[in-house]
């Protein structure tokens, strides 16, 4: 593609990358055929190749961003399935970050836009008010049909039942039961430990099962991906900062071998660390964030790289694992889950268009609900085609979208792998 910046913008960090990556783009079209909202919706605008056009014309204007432009980027999931497919190598991710960022400092949102994406970014990366706002919108659900848009879709997310706390995210310690092969850091995360605490503690379990020390750092929190798809790069820095001073703390102290992540949507994010401080003045943390990147690692990446015990409980069920696009796109992980699950002994399917997003996309099934609806809809029709016992995933995201949408049990993989070698059996299942 051919560009047109001039010098002076060149000058700009992000400017410059984003020139790189649109001179990769060839328009070649290959990215329509694999995006979900060109599937949906058919026009063009709502396509990778389409948006790196508006993003081209954005960026090189200047000038505030189109009210037309911000539609359309909106749309986009930031499912990277066009990163998957490009021949040509695209960095769609960090160009559609741009963007965004772009959007956030240049383009004023209707006043109830504003107030719910403030709301957004200050309660779900905060547990504590995250629980304390599910619990309102519980009460508000008999009411639901009075509202309409995202507020309606928020109400309608709300669970209706609340699992208490984890006792075991007050401990900072997990010692490895018998002698100690390695030493991981545990991200718990935000929504995730007031959504489903089980996971966490099923992957604790699990780890402790197979001689892994896991430490939970308290000072660090959300990853920052919430706010960073929302154009709020600086907030999302800051969540960034705290987790990677506290992750490096633990790797000069004892040590790691590596930062476990049991949501693919965050792993994304923090393997992407050394590249959301390469511009920062402090030199010293964006070495840090590098260094934290490559260490970090998703559940099943890491339970691949080590001798797994054989099953204790071997059952017939039938799992149909859907990949959830931040690991299968954005960490480029598909096989390594299904192995696991294979060799924990359960049958596993394959979803067809399974690199088709499900709709959830961290915010977007509150921000954009009618389209994340449509791609939900699409997605439980093709899991129903599998016939399976239950669901299978490795999101927190995508477990609440797919639960919501069909009455068969949907569980984090790494549940059915610490029942599988000596764990409870999930809740979901009972």
């Amino acid at each position: 593609m051919k560009t047109e910046f001039s010098i002076l913008q060149l000058a700009d960090p992000k400017i410059a990358r984003s020139n790189d990556i649109l001179r990769a783009c060839v328009h070649c079209g290959f990215c329509t055929a694999t995006c979900p909202t060109y599937l949906e919706l058919g026009d063009e605008r709502d396509s990778p190749r389409g948006r790196i056009y508006l993003m081209q014309q954005m960026l090189e204007s200047g000038e505030p961003a189109p009210a037309s432009t911000v539609q359309h980027l909106d749309r986009c999931l930031s499912c990277l399935s066009c990163m998957t497919t490009c021949p040509s190598g695209v960095d769609y991710m960090h160009l559609v970050e741009h963007g965004r960022d772009y959007i956030e400092e240049t383009y004023k949102r209707p006043l109830l836009d504003r107030l719910l994406r403030t709301v957004l970014g200050v309660v779900l990366p905060r547990p504590m008010l995250f629980r304390a706002s599910l619990f309102g919108a519980k009460l508000a659900q008999p009411a639901k049909n009075l509202f309409s848009g995202p507020l309606k879709a928020m109400l309608e997310m709300a669970p209706t039942k609340l699992p208490p706390a984890s006792r075991l995210d007050e401990k900072r310690l997990h010692p490895a039961g018998g002698h100690r092969k390695k030493r991981v850091a545990l991200m718990t995360g935000c929504a995730q430990k007031v959504l489903a605490p089980e996971i966490n503690d099923a992957t604790i379990r699990l780890l402790n099962r197979h001689g892994v020390e896991v430490v939970i750092p308290k000072a660090a929190g959300c990853c920052g991906a919430l706010p960073l798809h929302m154009g709020k790069e600086k907030d999302a820095q800051g969540f960034a900062r705290a987790n990677v001073r506290a992750w490096f703390r633990e790797m000069e102290g004892e040590g790691l071998d590596a930062i476990i992540i049991n949501t693919s949507g965050c792993g994304t994010t923090v393997k992407d660390y050394g590249e959301l401080f390469a511009h920062q003045s402090d030199k010293r943390l964006a070495e840090q964030a590098k260094k934290v990147a490559k260490l970090a690692c998703d559940i099943t990446e890491f339970l691949s790289r080590i001798e797994m015990e054989p099953p204790k409980v071997t059952s017939p069920l039938k799992v149909a694992y859907h990949s959830a696009c931040s690991l299968q796109h954005g960490q480029q992980i598909r096989e390594e889950p299904k192995a696991l699950l294979r060799g924990a002994g359960f049958d596993v399917v394959d979803i067809p268009e399974s690199h088709i997003c499900c709709g959830s996309a961290g915010t977007y099934n509150l921000l954009q609900p009618e389209l994340s609806a449509r791609l939900k809809a699409r997605k439980i029709r093709n899991i129903s085609k599998t016939a399976p016992d239950l669901v299978a995933a490795g999101n927190i995201g995508c477990i609440a979208q797919i639960a919501s949408g069909m009455e068969l049990p949907v569980v984090h993989t790494v549940e059915l792998l610490d029942w599988a070698t000596g764990g409870p059996k999930p809740a979901a299942l009972s």
